[in-house]
């Protein structure tokens, strides 16, 4: 274990990111986002899941350095009395667990479907792709949208625990494209080269081929790509949240804040949305520039 710490220590990728003061300081704020979401019941200062806790006379308090405001909710209360803060921390936990969730799902379908067309070719390529053009030609997110709309009015008294199901395989459905494209002209370039033609003539199955020699060579724009995705799928999360087609409207997820808080915003309580405005940003915009510097460190040609 101490060794294969110290060889990553010593890699080029460990290198690269320690001499990148952007990709430190994203890597940081994504890390307390992560930190803060999994441990949100330690903490945040209140629980707003549990309503006994709610008082509504406390309800559109501003932050505490603005008159009225108070210590006991530093950022503020919503409409219902919840506190700003506490529902901002369970939010991003149900957005960053409904964005990793879907895109683990999209990164499994799409590189199995792309090694697949890749490996075999022929029909089964050109089937698996002519679908592709047709997922390519509507935009993700009507996709989405459309899938999540379709599953609520299939069980409209689904519990919490389905609707969230519905919710990450519509995001899921949605992105898997761009890793099936990706992994399957990844395939046809190694198919082709001597260890591959080498395994083949020794009698290795097709599958134990992609699975043991190809998949592990196509796996670097899968990982870049994958982490630029999760800020996507968490900003597809919020925007369906926010149509109302996305995460109940009993899980304060950070869309849900947004479109709760936008009825009040031109009223003056400008706080209910803007700090959950504010922590969607931060994740996404932490995890767009680790997937950037990630995608640099991967390609020397990139490399300054």
């Amino acid at each position: 274990m101490k060794n294969t710490v110290l060889r990553w220590y010593d890699s080029d990728v460990a290198y690269s990111f320690r001499r990148s003061p952007v990709a430190i300081a994203a890597a940081l704020v994504a890390l307390v986002c992560l930190l803060c979401a999994a441990f949100a019941g330690w903490v945040a200062p209140h629980n707003p899941l549990d309503l006994s806790t709610l008082e509504l006379s406390d309800a559109r308090l501003p932050p505490v350095w603005l008159d009225d405001g108070s210590w006991k909710y530093p950022l503020g209360t919503d409409d219902q009395g919840r506190d700003i803060l506490s529902a901002v921390i369970y939010g991003s936990r149900i957005s960053l667990v409904v964005g990793l969730v879907s895109v683990l799902l999209s990164v499994v379908l799409g590189v199995a479907l792309g090694l697949v067309a890749g490996f075999r070719g022929g029909w089964v390529d050109g089937l698996l792709m002519r679908l592709c053009d047709v997922m390519l030609s509507f935009p993700a997110i009507l996709i989405a949208l459309l899938i999540a709309g379709v599953g609520r009015a299939v069980f409209p008294q689904a519990p919490e625990s389905l609707a969230f199901g519905v919710l990450i395989l519509s995001i899921a459905l949605s992105g898997w494209v761009q890793y099936a494209r990706t992994v399957r002209g990844a395939t046809m370039v190694e198919r082709g080269k001597e260890y591959v033609q080498a395994a083949r003539v020794t009698g290795v199955a097709p599958l134990a081929i992609m699975h043991r020699h190809v998949l592990p060579n196509v796996l670097g724009p899968v990982m870049v790509l994958a982490t630029i995705q999760v800020a996507t799928a968490i900003i597809t999360e919020a925007t369906l949240s926010f149509l109302g087609v996305g995460a109940p409207p009993t899980s304060p997820s950070l869309g849900t804040l947004i479109r709760v808080g936008n009825d009040y915003l031109f009223s003056g309580e400008w706080w209910i949305t803007i700090f959950p405005g504010v922590m969607l940003v931060l994740i996404a915009l932490s995890v767009n520039l680790l997937g950037d510097w990630l995608r640099d460190a991967l390609n020397p040609k990139l490399r300054g």
